[in-house]
């Protein structure tokens, strides 16, 4: 009697036995879904396999054979089984990551066919502020080969917007892939019906079933965005070169300040690499070395230095726009008795609370936790309320009172409908990358210390990336105030030469036996009650340092920052691996025989 290997979309490893009736043995075969029970619930399973045996007594049959056709390729499997590897999750997890939410749920769609003409694996890094002529290019080559592309962006506005200069320019309409879009899973199936020539899409797109895949484009690849915040915490840039190297294709990870992953791999020319510094920078970068400012200041400590605040007034005059970068939202940072000091905090989780002077409200800035400020202190029943920190709202206020005269305006988060001529200065958060072809006079910078100085081993890159996005929008003036005016990274910027900055962080992260030198693993723990989540992240952690792994080091045990989030509570083990495939082997060995009732973990590989 044959039987299938199933694999189905829950955080337990697999493949399973299941036998198969007679009725649905011609039906069966790897890359369908199929019907099955497992435990009590029915649920839909993905066909890994087959066999002509089984050790397992009384094994459950299927159900019900779902697809027609299959609607994973072979690539497609061999692609989530490798990640599932590398990223510590079940092969089911890694499917589902890799498919829309209809197919999941067992949606009947027709039956699809695609095949993959195998080419040579190829790997470019393209370094450059301006690369869509680039991108046009390569895609339009591999489409005159009778091969497939795929181009992959941060954020569905950028493909929205790019959509329609690739139809001018080749002439042909592109497939658009977004996660959890009420088309999606039509637009997923057109992709594998073998007609589509070209999808563009985000992060989850690097799954698209396209037919004789060609090319990948993943652009701006150093984005934190590619990193998929829930289990499995894949990240697109790993998984467009695990499919490149089994589909047989060339990628090109492009991006005008690149990851340092992707720096280290063209360093050791392991990778073809164009690397070309900004060729468009402001007249003017100023490094403004606050320390000095606060010495001068006799009382509170200025939001603007002498220097900027009168570059401002420049600027003004010459009928400039004005952009101030600060990347904190609302009006102050913490909310306090001023009696007692206790701070007012999120209930959900445990997190200082943000005070919107506009709504006069303290909202949370993980979890979509709101309330109206107390008129007395929850603690001691005082009945004054202090407020400290700087966002958005103080600086525009604070402008307002500096420079009567001008108009002064957020950038929204959308950033949808924006108008330059709508205002004299704008103030901004991260929201302005998503600005196209939009410039300043004058660019100031507050505080990029609260970005540079995280406990985050990645902070000095995502404040270089920062400042490089902003060195781009800036005409005329860019002028950043810091507390650390000695920082390498603000040396590469004033430079002009980004090697600097990353030759530095290579050698700080080789010290440190950080990536890409070797791989951290965190395992975190939640549960709903404090306690139970510190034993159980303690014992495993004393599990995980007596059965050692060579090449594998678990050496932290500690709370998670936040380690209260949306009402659970949350720990971490961090472990140090040579190779991600090898850490994941020893944590599954390791969760196999470990209790952990009421308790979810979860493995994210290499956190961003």
């Amino acid at each position: 009697m044959p039987y299938a290997k199933i694999v189905v979309g829950l955080p337990v490893n697999g493949p399973f036995d299941y036998s198969i009736p007679e009725n649905l043995i011609k039906m069966v075969s790897p890359g369908k879904r199929a019907w099955v029970t497992f435990g009590p619930k029915k649920l839909v399973g993905y066909i890994v396999g087959l066999a002509k045996e089984s050790r397992i007594k009384n094994i459950k049959p299927l159900l019900q054979v779902i697809d027609e056709a299959p609607i994973l390729s072979r690539d497609l499997l061999t692609l989530t089984e490798e990640l599932s590897r590398y990223y510590s999750c079940s092969w089911g997890e890694a499917i589902e990551s890799a498919i829309p939410q209809a197919l999941r749920k067992g949606k009947k769609v027709l039956g699809v066919a695609y095949a993959q003409k195998k080419g040579a694996f190829e790997l470019s890094l393209l370094i450059r502020a301006e690369r869509l002529n680039n991108y046009i290019e390569e895609i339009s080559s591999a489409l005159n080969k009778n091969l497939s592309a795929l181009l992959i962006l941060p954020d569905k506005r950028a493909v929205l917007d790019l959509k329609h200069v690739i139809e001018d320019k080749l002439k042909v309409e592109p497939v658009l892939l977004f996660r959890n879009e009420p088309k999606e899973a039509d637009e997923w199936l057109s992709a594998a019906s073998g007609k589509a020539k070209l999808v563009i899409g985000t992060r989850s797109a690097v799954f698209a079933p396209l037919a004789n895949l060609g090319l990948i484009i993943l652009d701006e690849e150093g984005d934190q965005v590619y990193k998929q915040e829930q289990s499995p915490h894949y990240h697109a840039r790993e998984v467009a070169l695990m499919r490149a190297k089994i589909s047989g294709c060339k990628v090109i990870l492009g991006s005008s300040a690149p990851s340092l992953e992707s720096y280290y791999l063209a360093k050791k020319e392991k990778i073809g690499c164009v690397f070309e510094s900004a060729a468009v920078r402001p007249n003017e970068l100023k490094i403004i070395d606050m320390k000095r400012e606060f010495y001068r200041a006799k009382s509170e400590r200025p939001a603007f230095s002498r220097y900027l605040a009168d570059s401002i007034t420049s600027a003004l005059s010459a009928k400039e726009k004005v952009l101030i970068y600060l990347n904190r939202k609302g009006f102050a940072t913490i909310a306090f008795c001023h009696n007692c000091a206790k701070p007012l905090v999120c209930p959900r989780c445990g997190t200082n609370l943000i005070y919107f002077y506009e709504s006069d409200t303290l909202a949370c800035g993980h979890c979509n936790f709101k309330m109206s400020v107390p008129k007395i202190c929850p603690q001691c029943n005082s009945g004054y309320i202090k407020f400290k920190g700087t966002g958005t709202e103080k600086i525009e206020s604070e402008l307002s009172r500096i420079f009567p005269q001008a108009k002064i305006k957020k950038v929204s988060d959308a950033a949808v409908g924006f108008d330059l001529a709508s205002a004299d200065i704008f103030v901004a958060t991260s929201a302005v990358f998503k600005l196209r072809e939009v410039k300043f006079g004058l660019i100031g910078v507050l505080n990029i210390d609260s970005a540079l100085n995280r406990l985050d081993l990645r902070s000095a890159e995502k404040a270089f990336a920062t400042l490089n996005s902003l060195v781009l929008l800036a005409e005329n003036k860019l002028i950043i105030q810091t507390g650390s005016a000695s920082h390498h990274l603000f040396e590469a910027v004033i430079n002009n030469n980004p090697e600097i900055f990353y030759d530095n962080e290579l050698k700080e992260r080789r010290q440190l036996g950080y990536p890409p030198y070797k791989h951290i693993v965190l395992i975190k723990l939640r549960s709903r009650y404090s306690e139970k989540a510190q034993n159980a992240a303690i014992a495993l952690f004393e599990k995980l340092g007596k059965d050692k792994e060579k090449g594998v080091e678990a050496f932290s045990v500690n709370p998670s920052n936040p380690p209260k989030l949306r009402g659970s509570f949350y720990w971490q083990i961090t472990l140090r691996a040579a190779s991600p495939e090898k850490a994941g082997k020893f944590i599954k060995l390791n969760l196999k025989n470990f209790r952990h009732s009421g308790i979810i973990v979860t493995v994210d590989v290499d956190p961003l």
